[in-house]
């Protein structure tokens, strides 16, 4: 017997030469099976990272928009509530849409049909949330002094601005005292604006194009008003940026006339 085999083998009953050795194979094979089996684990997990990838659709990058107004110095509508809820209300709803968008690119492609249906109904609805947040905050800090390309729409589509004042305010009431929009919408097709009641964030004329704005979920008007929507209603209109309504209004018609011409 070889020098290296009787240190191997070792004393009378301890462990011989071949148990040894089998014993290293068993272990350096079981390294290699758990090896193995690490990169089959990898490489069918593979896709599901590949899903995982945040693609551009679901950056979840949206960014909150700061006040365009100084809001110390809106008429009737406290510096107080216009704060809260810029800060609380809109911007809650641009961080939902965010998380929602990263948990939307990380979803497996195997995953359930249910998963990305509950998903993008609420990515619809914080995607909604925010922009009609944004033009709602845009189109205040005015003088209220109605004038200008809307005004002469509504004149015409209503008979007079007082009727269309009268009806947006209806509009609004409609909605229970407090849950929902009201959205003045260009529509490209006959070239008039138009009232629309807006639930859920989700509602609105397809095409439509919002050039006004009335927010009119609790949250906009409880801190000052309580329950009394109508007077909330007033201090809006006190507080409409008829420039902004106006540009918004000149855009869609431009846009609308580009479209039929091109058509």
């Amino acid at each position: 017997m070889k020098e290296s085999e009787r240190a191997i083998e070792g004393p009378p009953g301890g462990v011989s030469r071949r148990e040894a050795l089998t014993a290293l194979g068993a272990i350096g094979g079981g390294a290699w099976l758990a090896s193995s089996f690490a990169v089959a684990d990898a490489r069918a997990e593979e896709p599901k990272r590949a899903a995982s990838v945040a693609v551009p659709a679901y950056r979840g990058e949206h960014a909150v928009k700061p006040l365009p107004f100084d809001a110390a110095k809106l008429a009737g509508i406290s510096e107080r509530l216009i704060t809260s809820h810029h800060d609380n209300n809109y911007a809650g709803a641009v961080k939902r849409l965010n998380l929602i968008q990263k948990q939307l690119g990380s979803l497996p492609k195997d995953a359930a049909p249910y998963q990305m249906g509950s998903l993008k109904r609420e990515e619809l609805i914080a995607t909604n949330s925010m922009i009609l947040h944004e033009l709602y905050f845009a189109n205040l800090g005015g003088s209220g002094r109605a004038d200008g390309a809307a005004a002469s729409l509504l004149a015409a589509e209503y008979a007079t601005l007082e009727a269309w004042e009268h009806d947006l305010r209806q509009t609004a009431l409609s909605l229970a005292g407090g849950s929902g929009w009201v959205v003045v919408a260009y529509d490209p097709g006959v070239g008039s604006l138009h009232n629309w009641w807006a639930w859920d964030h989700t509602n609105g004329p397809a095409g439509g194009v919002p050039v006004l704005v009335l927010d009119l979920y609790e949250h906009a008007y409880q801190m000052d008003y309580g329950a009394m929507t109508q007077s909330y209603m007033d201090a809006f209109l006190r507080n409409l940026n008829w420039d902004e309504v106006n540009r918004r209004t000149e855009l869609a018609r431009s846009r609308g006339a580009r479209s039929a011409g091109g058509a």
